[in-house]
C-alpha cells in the first residue's frame, strides 16, 4: 500500500512539472522586429519589465522591418514590432494582422563625418540634404536591407525630384539568400554603396569610411554616447517633418496561422500602450538623453 502511494504521489508529481511545464511555455512569444529596437538597448528594459508584469517572455528576431513583416505574413512569428507605418497599415488591411498599436516615435537623422565634404550641416530639408550629397559625390551609405530606415530613404530619394533607377539585389542573412527591388539615385554606383545590413553595421561601416549615411536617433544615440568606442559621425540635418519614425505592434492574425499565440500577443500589445508601458519607454534614456517618445499615452 505504501508502494501504491508512493507511485500516485510521483505521477501527481510529474503531471503538475508537466502542466507548469506547458503553462509556462505558452508564455513564450515570438517576436520579430526591427534592428533598432534592439541595437537602441530598449528591448533590455522593457522585455524583463513585461516579464515582470505579465510572466509573458519573448523571443526576440531581429531584422529589417521587411523581414519582419514577412515573418508575420508567413506565420512565423506571434507579434511583430516595426516602423514603416503605410506597409504596418496594409498589413493589417490585407488580414494579416489583427490591428495596428501606436506605440511610439522618434526620428530619423542624416548622419556625415565632421568636415561635412557635401556641406549639409544645419540644413533642415532632407531631400535637399540628400541632393547635395549627391552632387558632390560624397559617399552615402545604404542598409539596402528593405528595413523600415531603407523604406524611408528610398521615399527621401523620391522626394530629391532626381532621376531614380530600379534595381534588384540579392542579400544573405543567417545564410538565407533573398531578393529585394528598391530604387536609388541613376547613374550613382561611385558614391552610393547599398551593403544590406542592419543598423549597427551600417553606422560602424559608414563611420569606418567617414561617409554620410541614414539612421534612427535611438541606434545613434546608443553608439554615440553608449559605447566603451563611440561612433565619430554627427547629425548634420535633422528637423524635417518628413524624417518622422512611428513604431507599432501588431498580432498575428489567427485566422490565416491558428497557430500563433494571438491572446498572449493582444496581452503584450496591451501591456505596451498601457501606462506602464508607456512608461517605461518614456523613462527610457541613455546619459540623460530620451531614445524614444510614447504615442499611446493618454
Amino acid at each position: 500500500m505504501k508502494r501504491f502511494y508512493t507511485v500516485v504521489a510521483g505521477l501527481i508529481a510529474v503531471i503538475f512539472f508537466m502542466s507548469w511545464g506547458a503553462m509556462a511555455e505558452e508564455k513564450i512569444l515570438k517576436m520579430s522586429t526591427t534592428t533598432s529596437t534592439q541595437a537602441s538597448g530598449l528591448l533590455d528594459v522593457l522585455l524583463p519589465e513585461l516579464e515582470k508584469d505579465t510572466g509573458i517572455q519573448v523571443k526576440v528576431i531581429a531584422k529589417g522591418t521587411g523581414a519582419a513583416i514577412r515573418d508575420g505574413m508567413d506565420g512565423n512569428v506571434d507579434i511583430i514590432f516595426v516602423h514603416a507605418k503605410a506597409r504596418e497599415e496594409k498589413f493589417v488591411e490585407d488580414g494579416y494582422g489583427t490591428k495596428r498599436y501606436a506605440v511610439m516615435h522618434n526620428d530619423f537623422v542624416i548622419l556625415g563625418p565632421a568636415d561635412d565634404p557635401a556641406k549639409i550641416k544645419g540644413i533642415a530639408n532632407a531631400p535637399e540634404a540628400l541632393k547635395k550629397i549627391a552632387d558632390s559625390d560624397a559617399l552615402f551609405i545604404s542598409r539596402g536591407d528593405d528595413s523600415g530606415t531603407h523604406t524611408k530613404e528610398q521615399a527621401l530619394w523620391q522626394n530629391t525630384g532626381m532621376e531614380l533607377e530600379k534595381i534588384t539585389n540579392t542579400i544573405v542573412k543567417k545564410g538565407k539568400k533573398r531578393e529585394i527591388a528598391f530604387v536609388h539615385p541613376a547613374g550613382s554606383a561611385k558614391w552610393y554603396l547599398s551593403i544590406g545590413q542592419g543598423m549597427g553595421k551600417t553606422i560602424m561601416f559608414a563611420d569606418e569610411k567617414q561617409a554620410y549615411t541614414l539612421v534612427d536617433r535611438g541606434t545613434y544615440i546608443k553608439y554615440k554616447f553608449g559605447r566603451d568606442v563611440p561612433v565619430e559621425l554627427d547629425v548634420l540635418c535633422e528637423g524635417d517633418p518628413l524624417l518622422a519614425n512611428p513604431y507599432g505592434i501588431i498580432p498575428i492574425n489567427p485566422q490565416n496561422h491558428s497557430h500563433v499565440k494571438n491572446k498572449l500577443a493582444e496581452e503584450f500589445a496591451q501591456w505596451l500602450v498601457s501606462d506602464r508601458g508607456q512608461a517605461v519607454i518614456a523613462d527610457y534614456r541613455l546619459l540623460g538623453k530620451q531614445l524614444f517618445y510614447p504615442d499611446a499615452v493618454k
